[in-house]
């Protein structure tokens, strides 16, 4: 999510070293255009084996050496890749990690068609894998059923007479599909969402969390802007909905899609911004079952609650709580009718991927290419591995890391994880602003980190998951139903501090802040993050960068509110509290600076939290790289030097081409700087200007008082 153990092994250091103590040379790198690869080692150089990518571990030719990197890096680093490089017709933008993604789905598609999983015991795990696989792609059966599994859900709808009525069914229909914290997912299309996670204020025990939901379109904004491109969505929304209810066999469909377009438009004006609800402090609100009523009327909360299975809970987080306040008086006061229309329209939407072709088709042309501009549905049995993953991950997972994922990998990852966190360490005691309490505290936080790579200690239990082969909607209901209850199962129970938040097979990376956990999937240990065969330099830059991201989201503006134990709590001094905000205001400035488009900048407020992360993340990483060399100097090859490959390695991670409707998305909903922006995190790093001979004048200059040093 990139949202986060001494050195490495002296004998693989040396065994490097030797490797390449022929290239190594002792004059300065060739300029740019004339750089020329370093002569062979000798015959006498132990071999070792060749990266994926290049002699090294890093893609040269995916490089435009035309560009000065001190006035282009990213595409110095990754021109020639994007000039040649075509964004596949199902996809809304391309970057490294759904490069990555792409060759996880197709081993994952391996997995789930092994023969051996249909053949095996019904009720077992690989049986309820090719089940739930088959299920989906089996379009005749699916083409056959038409709508009619829709048919309960939209009986019990149009039943629908009272508040309690609509109450009790906005209840049924709450699911544990938001994460405000470790996977940052601020979004549910359900009215609310629930995030069963550790109590902020004491982590020994759960607390359910409401956040605010309801809307179809990704954000406020495209609801309430006045941008030309947010009418035109709204228009085509309307649209949207009035055909998903005709091929769902209701009539009168025009006037019923204004209904639902007036209701999602009043929810959006309660929403709080992403903003607002990345802010923690403000977020922490703690309600009781009477202050769900006394402080947001209108929903029938007894009703509501009986019905999601949360009747025993006497607190609840509210997370966005004048959203929630907002939200429950529309409940009160929009004609029933409306909300029957609009309840409707979900339950269709939400159906439709495992639905007729008719419907599965609608919902791509508005959310896939509408929305993100992607010109083509993804292929089924790509979105069947999705699916698979989604409902039964860990059982996935398992077999997953079997086949893909080596113990000599997951060593190598945890021993560089290990160097980073002690190299984040050494950058806490060197910090000049910051007074001794504070650092200690700051020490104690980071020697309570637990680092998990490749795969959790204790595997998901899914015997109580039933997948019906040949009922494909029944099956992803089902499973999000097994999923919300297992999550009401650890109300009242111990924290579970091993719990994985991400499956083996996804690629991706996340820091828990209330576990003070960081997580490194199987899936994302893969070139260009990590080759068990690249030079160290390119491994640090690359996946080390992102260790250190994760490890530094212990300590950004999220982050350092959180003590030791993962509880909310300000550890802070004042003076270092108010130098520590006085950087992070500079990042942001910084980051707001950016123009994406002539009418649109990034928010760098919105995306403050990840920036502070790919800051002090690279800055230790690098230190760590450099604890690793145990003293040696790094050779050169390739005509590159360390200090360039490490910084080639990061920018290679945040390689990505985008279509423009998914860009604007991004900028709009997203916490994370576009991957061309992540990778200017190098102006803020001091080896970096000399290493590229960056200057005074050129573009991404920033003289040494303007770059911003955090930790």
């Amino acid at each position: 999510m990139i949202r986060r153990f001494n050195v490495l092994a002296a004998a693989s250091v040396a065994a490097l070293a030797t490797a390449c103590a022929n290239t190594t040379q002792t004059e300065a790198p060739a300029r740019w255009a004339d750089a020329r690869p370093a002569e062979p080692a000798a015959p006498s150089a132990p071999a070792r084996p060749k990266p994926q990518y290049g002699t090294f571990g890093f893609d040269v030719s995916g490089m435009d050496r035309s560009m000065a990197p001190g006035d282009e890096f990213f595409q110095f680093a990754n021109g020639a890749w994007a000039q040649r490089t075509e964004i596949p017709a199902d996809r809304s933008n391309l970057t490294s990690f759904g490069v990555i993604a792409e060759r996880a789905a197709e081993r994952t598609r391996a997995i789930i068609e092994d023969p051996g999983n249909a053949n095996a015991p019904a009720g077992s795990e690989a049986r309820k894998i090719s089940d739930y696989f088959a299920s989906f792609m089996d379009e005749a059966a699916i083409e056959q059923a038409g709508a009619a599994p829709l048919k309960p859900e939209l009986d019990r709808i149009n039943a629908i007479r009272s508040r309690r009525d609509l109450s009790r069914e906005l209840g049924a229909t709450l699911r544990a599909d938001v994460d405000a914290l470790n996977a940052t997912d601020f979004y549910t299309e359900r009215l609310f969402g629930l995030w069963v996670a550790e109590d902020l204020n004491d982590t020994s025990k759960y607390r359910p969390y409401l956040m605010q939901g309801g809307l179809s379109m990704p954000d406020r904004e495209y609801y309430l802007g006045s941008a030309q491109r947010y009418v035109d969505l709204r228009n085509k929304f309307k649209q949207h909905v009035a055909s998903m209810l005709r091929l769902a066999g209701y009539s009168d469909v025009d006037a019923r899609a204004e209904r639902v377009l007036a209701l999602e438009t009043a929810i959006a004006r309660t929403h709080w911004t992403v903003d607002q609800t990345s802010d923690v402090s403000k977020a922490n609100t703690v309600w009781t079952r009477a202050d769900l009523a006394r402080r947001a009327p209108g929903m029938d909360w007894e009703a509501f609650l009986q019905a999601a299975g949360l009747a025993d809970q006497p607190r609840f987080g509210a997370w966005q709580d004048t959203a929630i306040a907002g939200i429950s008086k529309l409940v009160g006061a929009q004609p029933v009718q409306a909300w029957r229309d609009y309840m409707a329209f979900h339950a269709v939407e939400r159906g439709a991927p495992f639905l007729s072709k008719a419907l599965a088709d609608e919902h791509f042309a508005f959310n896939g290419q509408a929305l993100s501009g992607t010109p083509q549905q993804r292929e089924r049995w790509k979105r069947g591995v999705d699916a698979t993953s989604g409902a039964l991950g860990e059982a996935v997972g398992k077999l997953y890391v079997q086949r893909h994922f080596s113990p000599e990998a997951k060593a190598q990852v945890e021993e560089m994880a290990r160097n980073v966190l002690t190299a984040f360490g050494q950058r806490i005691d060197r910090i000049d602003w910051m007074t001794p309490a504070t650092k200690a505290e700051a020490k104690k936080k980071l020697a309570n980190f637990r680092v998990y790579v490749g795969y959790p200690n204790r595997w998901r239990d899914y015997s109580g998951l039933a997948v019906i082969r040949g009922d494909a909607y029944g099956n992803a209901q089902r499973a999000e139903l097994f999923e919300y209850r297992r999550n009401l199962a650890n109300l009242g129970g111990p924290v579970d501090r091993e719990e994985w938040f991400m499956t083996p097979q996804t690629v991706n990376a996340l820091f828990a802040p209330s576990q003070n956990s960081i997580i490194f999937p199987a899936a994302i240990l893969e070139p260009p993050f990590f080759d068990l065969n690249a030079d160290p330099a390119v491994n640090y830059g690359a996946i080390g960068g992102v260790i250190g991201h994760e490890v530094s989201h212990g300590f950004d503006d999220l982050g350092a509110q959180f003590d030791a134990n993962g509880n909310l709590r300000n550890w802070w001094t004042a003076q270092d509290l108010a130098q520590f905000k006085t950087r992070t205001q500079k990042l942001a400035d910084q980051y707001s600076a950016y123009q994406v488009f002539p009418d649109l900048k990034l928010n760098g407020s919105q995306v403050l939290g990840e920036n502070i992360a790919d800051v002090a993340g690279l800055a230790a990483a690098y230190d760590a790289w450099k604890m690793s060399l145990n003293g040696r100097p790094a050779p050169v090859l390739d005509g590159f030097t360390g200090d360039q490959r490490f910084y080639l390695g990061w920018a290679q991670n945040y390689r990505v081409k985008f279509r423009e409707a998914a860009l604007r998305r991004a900028v709009v909903t997203g916490v994370h700087s576009p991957g061309m922006y992540r990778a200017l995190t190098v102006r803020n790093q001091d080896p970096w200007y000399p290493a590229f001979e960056v200057k005074p004048g050129q573009k991404l200059y920033l003289s040494p008082e303007e770059r911003v040093r955090i930790w």
